[in-house]
C-alpha cells in the first residue's frame, strides 16, 4: 500500500552526516513532494532560494522570469512549512544546505517511488466498472502490455482531440509514429472520458480514476470504495491535510498517467512518457491567474469529494444572509469601478 502508515519508517544505517529515513526532514519531504512540488532538485532549490533572498533585498521577485518566480514561491512555501528551517539555512554552511536538500529530496523521491509501486497494481481495479473484467487481462507486475498496447489503457491515454476508435490513429499511437508530448493531455483526465473541444474545461480533472488515485495515496487505499473520509492512519490525516492542493492534484494525475503507461521506470528525463512536462503543464494551468475562476471552483469540488467535513469544503454562502449581501454589494461596486475605467 502506498500510504506512509503502510510503510512505517525503517531505521537505515546512519549516514555519516546523520540522515535516516525517519529523519523529520525526510518525512516532511514525503508530504511536501506529494502536495506542493514533486519533480525538482531540492539541494538546488534551497541553494538558489537562499541566494535569491539576498538579491531580493534590492529587487522584486516580479522582475524574474515565470519559472524562477514559481521556484521562489515553492522555496518560500517550503521554508514556511517547516519551523526553523529558514534560520537553519541562512545561518548554516553550504554543506548543511545541501544536506537538508538531500534529506527533503530523499523523502519526496521515496514517496513517489512508493506510490508508483502500489498504483501499478491498484489502477487495474479502476479501469472498468466493478463486476466487469479487463479483456485481455493485464499483468499486475509487468507493464509492457499497457499503454497504447492495450485497448482499455490506450483509450484512457489517447490525447484529447484524437479518436482512439480510428484504426489508423490507434496504430500510429501504438507504433510511436504519433509522439505524445506531456502537454497533450489524455482522455482519462476528463469526467466520463469525454472531451469537448468547444469547452475544454468541461469535466477536466474530474474523472473517477483520478479520485480513486487520490484517495489511494492520501486517505488510504481502503478508502477508495468507501465514503470520503480521511482515516486516522492516512497520509492526509497524519499531516493535517484538510483540502486538496494544486500540487497534489498534479501529482496524482502524473502518477495515474504513468501507471497506465507501458513504461516500467518512472524518470523525469524519460522523453517517452514525458512525465516532467506533463506535471508542469498541469501546474501551469492550475496556477494561471487568468484561469482563477475555473480553478477555484475545481479545487472546491475536489475538497468536497475527498474532505467533505473540512471547513474549506463548506458549501456556498446562505442566501439573503448578511455576508451574502456584503458580497453582492462589493461585486456591484467592483463592476461599476471596472465600467468607469473603460
Amino acid at each position: 500500500m502506498s500510504s506512509d502508515e503502510n510503510h512505517p519508517p525503517t531505521r537505515e544505517p546512519s549516514h555519516k552526516r546523520g540522515g535516516t529515513s525517519s529523519n523529520p526532514l525526510v518525512l516532511h519531504g514525503r508530504h511536501f513532494g506529494r502536495t506542493v512540488f514533486a519533480l525538482c532538485n531540492y539541494p538546488a532549490l534551497l541553494t538558489s532560494g537562499i541566494l535569491r533572498l539576498e538579491e531580493l533585498q534590492d529587487s522584486s521577485v516580479e522582475d524574474y522570469p515565470a519559472d524562477v518566480r514559481r521556484e521562489h514561491r515553492v522555496f518560500m512555501e517550503l521554508v514556511d512549512s517547516y519551523p526553523g528551517l529558514l534560520e537553519r539555512l541562512t545561518n548554516g554552511e553550504e554543506e548543511d544546505i545541501i544536506l537538508v536538500g538531500e534529506l527533503l529530496g530523499k523523502g519526496a523521491s521515496g514517496a513517489q517511488g512508493d506510490d508508483t509501486k502500489t498504483l501499478k497494481s491498484a489502477v487495474l481495479e479502476w479501469l472498468v466498472p466493478r463486476g466487469q473484467v479487463v479483456t485481455p487481462p493485464l499483468s499486475r507486475n509487468i507493464k509492457s502490455d499497457r499503454g497504447f498496447n492495450h485497448e482499455v489503457t490506450g483509450a484512457l491515454l489517447c490525447p484529447a482531440g484524437l479518436d482512439w476508435s480510428n484504426a489508423e490513429t490507434k496504430q500510429s499511437l501504438k507504433s510511436g509514429e504519433i509522439a505524445v508530448c506531456g502537454d497533450q493531455w489524455p482522455m482519462f483526465l476528463y469526467a466520463g472520458n469525454i472531451y469537448d473541444p468547444e469547452d475544454p474545461w468541461k469535466g477536466l480533472l474530474r474523472s473517477e480514476i483520478l479520485i480513486f488515485g487520490f484517495k489511494h495515496v492520501f486517505t488510504s487505499p481502503s478508502s477508495v470504495d468507501k465514503e470520503p473520509k480521511a482515516t486516522r492512519s492516512g497520509n492526509a490525516y497524519l499531516h493535517g491535510m484538510k483540502s486538496v492542493t494544486k500540487g497534489s492534484l498534479a501529482y496524482i494525475a502524473t502518477q495515474v498517467r504513468f501507471s497506465l503507461s507501458s513504461s516500467s521506470v518512472f524518470s523525469r528525463t524519460d522523453t517517452v512518457t514525458d512525465s516532467d512536462n506533463f506535471y508542469h503543464s498541469i501546474l501551469d494551468l492550475l496556477e494561471d491567474p487568468d484561469e482563477n475562476e475555473e480553478v477555484t471552483e475545481l479545487m472546491m469540488w475536489w475538497t468536497r469529494r475527498v474532505f467533505p467535513n473540512s471547513s474549506s469544503s463548506q458549501r456556498g454562502i446562505s442566501k439573503n444572509s448578511a455576508l451574502s449581501k456584503i458580497r453582492e454589494k462589493r461585486a456591484i461596486l467592483q463592476e461599476r469601478a471596472t465600467a468607469g475605467a473603460t
